[in-house]
């Protein structure tokens, strides 16, 4: 299963990708609008949507929670594919701590949608694994 981890914003709309296989999540880009989402999705045959969900960490919602839901509208309306909302906080300094790094090339948006997916691949894998069946000596 290939997924897209979105980190979203008003202006910019950071993108990564990942998979069920090897569950790393990569940057991909920046885009400005959904038409660069339905891009990305065709051309990397996604099957799943991870959309970082803005969230204060006092847990309200922030200011721009109307413009998210009708991003999030637009979306299920554009895609036959499922989304998952995943927490995104603290997200953007992490992003920007990679960005300081002179190694890191990918912009800091995509760093965030990089990160919100690793979050999600890592909590679905420890759950996953947490459900095998363990052998004791």
């Amino acid at each position: 299963m290939k997924y897209l981890g979105i980190d979203w914003g008003k202006a910019r709309i950071g993108l990564a990708v990942g998979d069920n296989v090897v569950k790393i999540a990569t940057p991909l880009k920046v885009v400005g609008s959904i038409g660069g989402i339905l891009q990305v999705i065709k051309e990397e045959e996604i099957n799943k949507i991870i959309l970082g969900m803005p969230i204060k960490m006092q847990k309200s919602k922030i200011k721009m929670q109307n413009e998210f839901i009708n991003f999030l509208r637009i979306i299920k309306n554009k895609v036959n594919i499922p989304i998952h909302l995943f927490d995104e906080r603290l997200t953007s300094k992490a992003a920007d701590a990679l960005a300081g790094d002179k190694k890191t090339k990918a912009p800091r948006d995509a760093l965030a949608a990089m990160i919100i997916l690793q979050s999600y691949l890592d909590k679905v894998c420890t759950v996953a694994e947490s459900k095998l069946p363990s052998v004791d000596n």
